[in-house]
């Protein structure tokens, strides 16, 4: 893995290197390497290794996307703000399945990062209001399956809000 900012002056490099060669009369490679140096740009935005764990994770292969996620050695200096956020929230969805206190973590830490997607943020508070319905916190459990509601805009988590909202009822 290449650091963040290696990436951007590996872009620039590229780009320079494009217009040399649109100086030098070659025109055609010119113009493909100032389009090649796209490639840094994107992975400087969007992490190549939490881009396999979320392939892996659509797969459920979830030793497969530990082990993409174990690549990333210092993800305070490595990743970007949001990147850090879906590391975290990647994390979350993982421990979910077996571990809720740990996963409740990395849900709340991946919250305060932040998440770009409304429906990413929508499961990491719907995750969250399953675990403080275990705890038997019946207040913070409404109020995230509200916020999640609001940012659910597709209806996609429609059934797991309505199901969660019963089993307060029961409390």
């Amino acid at each position: 893995m290449f650091h963040r900012f290696l990436k951007l002056i590996l872009a620039a490099l590229i780009i320079i290197a494009g217009i040399w060669q649109i100086w030098e009369s070659y025109i055609g490679n010119g113009i493909f390497l100032i389009l090649l140096s796209a490639i840094p740009i994107f992975l400087y935005y969007k992490n190549e290794f939490i881009l396999l764990a979320f392939l892996k994770l659509r797969k459920q292969d979830f030793p497969g996307a530990q082990k993409w996620l174990s690549y990333i050695k210092n993800p305070e200096t490595a990743l970007v703000r949001k990147q850090q956020g879906y590391f975290n929230y990647l994390h979350g969805i993982m421990l979910s399945q077996t571990n809720l206190i740990q996963a409740e973590k990395y849900f709340k830490k991946a919250i305060e990062l932040g998440l770009n997607m409304d429906m990413d943020l929508a499961v990491a508070k719907l995750n969250l209001a399953g675990v403080a319905l275990t705890r038997r916190r019946k207040l913070e459990a409404t109020t995230l399956l509200n916020e999640a509601k609001k940012l659910d805009k597709q209806n996609m988590l429609k059934e797991q809000i309505t199901m969660m909202k019963e089993q307060l009822k029961k409390i």
